[in-house]
């Protein structure tokens, strides 16, 4: 531990530790547009500038390590001056287009102008040359806006390991964009929106269908329903005003239903059906691989709900693509049923359905329009909205969403378990995949406390358990004794570790759950900005809340999935399903 003084306050800090470390453990705010946690500081906005008794100029608060007595001030008259300088140039090179852009209410240059006082653009001069990049099903670049922070280029090259952003050229003439001034679309880029969630201004934001929505909501001839994630309900509270983690599902369910929808359903319908199928699968493959003797009983199998992860796979490791489980996602489950078993209830013809999804992920808009994504005849889902646009809708119907009423879901695909909602988390898949696994196997219930699983709860990038199974159900005897290894990555980086480990035989598993986003569905593209792990642990400890408030906390407990296979679909695996909720995936050609 080293002293240091900030402010005239006496500080203990970690020897190694930055001046912004330490000045955030006192309490001492210093702003920034660069900087992300855990992540090598760059030092590149100069927004954090502090003076540093002895220090021949002022230092970075971000790259400048603490030292043994040193005396830092944040508020000198001298820091303040070139801070605000430093914000002023940005803005001399920025597409202000306040009034109009749709980070007006949360843009983080914006906020500091104002913090700082700047009320007149001080600096008049050249700006970057406007380029729009609308390629994506999910993401809308605009270089005009950017500030070249470069926080993009290292939430994809650092955290995902993509690198389909780069710096390229030099001072003014810098541009943040794909190599060779490609379009998104022309490079390898999973559309995750990990970009779009860390941008401090509007430069890369996802593909709005704000307004295709409103089209269908007014159109008499259309009837429109409406499924929402598991994760919107611990974060949708964070853009009107409430603190991180705050669940309020029966806001939500209110507010869509005063919007106009028709019916307003759960995704977590659909996440107990995948875990039906995928949990059936993996039964499945391992009794291939364990008494059949099968070599092609792909083994690790994989989970196949995350689309960025998809596309990873599909990029990066498509001789991994057999190991995945052919379920499709909760998403496209959901759609696939509306528009058949749904349908045909309420007399309605596919392609008068209208299903919109509202989702923590920017991949979930690509994901939509996926070529194989037709089950039902029509595409099964046609909007995508993320949690923000969904904010947004809200404000443009005049709710008032703090004094909304608790509204509950819709019958028959509104009713969902506890396990269904950990899907939002990191691990939630796999502790929701095992609670029904291990009971449908040994006929008692998963012996973790309070069904959770500990071992692979929490922000670690790489979690892995294993799981004796002993007394088994006559069926399943040939698993008695074995030991189910299980691993989980988020962050597709950490998935690359995890594959590479797999790959050079320094790893053994059974069933791998991936997330493309750090802290999984939670800290999704298009969630509310900013989303630190800070935010990331509240959010999380409110959908373990949601899921033990719950009567059902097993999905196949869930009685209306269980009418559904008994009305329509047959059985978990079987032919029926089999149309409608499984999929394939081939390899796609690197950029």
């Amino acid at each position: 531990m080293i002293h240091v003084t900030i402010n005239g306050k006496a500080i203990e800090i970690a020897e190694g530790s930055t001046i912004l470390q330490a000045a955030k453990s006192a309490g001492i705010q210093i702003p920034t547009l660069c900087f992300l946690e855990k992540r090598e500081p760059l030092g590149a906005c100069r927004v954090c500038l502090v003076e540093v008794e002895g220090a021949r100029t002022l230092v970075a608060a971000c790259s400048t390590p603490c030292t043994e007595g040193q005396v830092v001030h944040v508020n000198s008259p001298k820091a303040r001056a070139a801070r605000k300088q430093v914000v002023e140039l940005l803005l001399s090179e920025h597409d202000g287009d306040c009034q109009t852009c749709e980070r007006n209410e949360d843009c983080e240059l914006r906020k500091l102008a104002s913090d700082m006082g700047i009320r007149t653009v001080t600096y008049g001069g050249a700006r970057a040359a406007p380029r729009r990049d609308e390629t994506t099903p999910a993401l809308v670049r605009d270089n005009s806006k950017c500030i070249k922070c470069r926080r993009c280029v290292t939430v994809c090259n650092q955290v995902q390991g993509i690198g389909a952003l780069f710096p390229q050229g030099r001072g003014f003439a810098t541009v943040i964009g794909p190599a060779f001034a490609s379009d998104l679309d022309g490079v390898t880029c999973v559309q995750c929106g990990q970009c779009a969630a860390i941008c401090p201004v509007g430069a890369i934001t996802e593909r709005s269908a704000i307004d295709a929505v409103w089209a269908a909501l007014d159109d008499p001839a259309k009837t429109v329903v409406v499924q929402t994630a598991p994760a919107i309900r611990a974060a949708l509270g964070e853009e009107f005003g409430y603190p991180p983690g705050t669940r309020v599902t029966g806001k939500m369910v209110t507010a869509l239903r005063q919007m106009g929808f028709d019916a307003v359903f759960d995704t977590n319908f659909a996440a107990d059906l995948t875990i039906m199928e995928e949990g059936t699968e993996l039964l499945t493959r391992l009794k291939r691989a364990l008494v059949d003797k099968d070599k092609t009983a792909a083994l690790p199998m994989f989970t196949s709900c995350s689309p960025g992860w998809i596309q990873f796979a599909e990029y990066y490791y498509p001789n991994f693509l057999d190991h995945l489980s052919t379920c499709k996602s909760p998403q496209q489950m959901f759609g696939a049923v509306a528009k058949t078993y749904y349908a045909q209830k309420i007399g309605k013809k596919p392609e008068d359905l209208v299903v919109v999804s509202v989702m923590p992920c920017t991949a979930k808009k690509f994901e939509a329009q996926r070529p194989e994504m037709n089950a039902s005849g029509v595409r099964d889902v046609d909007y995508v909205l993320t949690t923000r646009e969904l904010a947004r809708m809200i404000r443009q119907a005049n709710l008032a969403f703090t004094e909304l009423p608790d509204g509950e879901m819709d019958a028959p695909l509104g009713l969902s378990s506890g396990a269904a909602d950990i899907f939002a988390n990191t691990g939630g898949v796999m502790e929701a995949a095992l609670r029904t696994a291990y009971e449908i196997v040994t006929g008692r219930e998963l012996p973790a406390e309070n069904l959770h699983v500990k071992p692979i709860e929490g922000l670690d990038g790489i979690k892995e358990a294993a799981l004796k199974i002993e007394r088994t159900q006559p069926a399943w005897s040939f698993l008695e004794g074995a030991e189910l290894k299980v691993a989980v990555a988020h962050g597709l980086g950490n998935a690359r570790k995890l594959l590479e480990m797999i790959r050079a035989g320094e790893a053994q598993y059974h069933f791998i759950e991936v997330m493309t986003c750090p802290g999984g569905c939670i800290g999704g593209g298009g969630q509310p900005r900013f989303t630190d792990d800070g935010v990331r642990l509240k959010r999380i400890s409110a959908i373990y809340a949601e899921d033990e408030s719950k009567k059902l906390r097993k999905s196949h407990d869930n009685p209306a999935v269980a009418e559904l296979y008994r009305d329509f679909l047959g059985k978990p695996l079987g032919h029926k399903s089999h149309e409608l909720l499984h999929t394939h995936y081939a390899g796609r050609e690197r950029r």
